[in-house]
Order: structure tokens, then sequence, then C-alpha cells
């Protein structure tokens, strides 16, 4: 990631407790923002890789969620996944970018396996991956 603006940072410097949460069986929203700027806000399996600043939601290519993205240019689309669990809450915000190649997709689906379950097949998989700029949250 950017040394200059510190994003991996924003998710390393957190306590045991902060990464311990992002591994427990929780499911998230994701939130991207339609043409007209309203929220689009769904259920969805979030995997987090501190070390590289990255969060990443596995899905059909098709998805309004991919569309959404995708409509955002080279530059990525703003987004922001969040779970909850009681008082106990984490946003992740950044910026998405949609990953197809096959080593991109193999990752997030073994990260997807190793916190939730092994996903179904899906030849149409792709990957949204976050770089992930500011945390917010009671964890």
């Amino acid at each position: 990631m950017d040394a200059a603006t510190g994003e991996t940072r924003v998710l390393r410097d957190r306590e045991d407790g902060f990464h311990a949460f992002w591994r427990e069986y929780h499911l998230c929203t994701l939130t991207t923002l339609r043409a007209d700027g309203t929220p689009h806000v769904i259920p969805v399996g979030v995997t987090l890789d501190a070390e590289a600043g990255i969060a990443r939601v596995i899905t059909s290519g098709g998805s309004h969620k991919v569309r959404h993205v995708l409509a955002a240019g080279d530059e990525g689309a703003r987004v922001a996944v969040c779970q909850v669990d009681g008082g106990r809450w984490s946003t992740l915000e950044g910026r998405a970018v949609i990953r197809r190649d096959p080593e991109s997709v193999a990752e997030a689906v073994r990260r997807y396996a190793e916190r939730y379950r092994q996903p179904r097949e899906n030849p149409a998989r792709v990957v949204i991956e976050i770089s992930v700029t500011r945390v917010l949250g009671n964890v």
C-alpha cells in the first residue's frame, strides 16, 4: 500500500481484539452507490487481510454491486463494509476494484472458506477488492 497515506497502517496498528473480531463468523454489509447516488446496501461475507490493507468480497460478476463498482471507472468506487455483534461493530471504508484473474479469485475463495465455509462453485465469480483507508468502530 501507499506509504504516504498509511493505508495498511490503518489496519495493522489495531488491537488484537479488532483482528479477532474480523476473523469471527459474522455476516457483513457492503454499501455501494447507485448511479443516482443512493446507497445500495446488501449482506455479504467479508474477509480482511490486515497486512495487505485489503478487504475482499466474493460474488458473481453480473451482480448489482459489481456493476456499481465498475461504473466508478478505473480508480474504483468508494465503498464501506460493516459488521455488528451487539455493541461491537466495525466499518471499513475504502476504494473497491473488481478482480477477475484466477489467482485473485482463488485467494479470495481460500480466505472466505477459512472464515465462513467453502463456497459453492461459481464460474462467474469475481472479487470485490477494497483497499481500506478508514476504520470506524467499537471493538
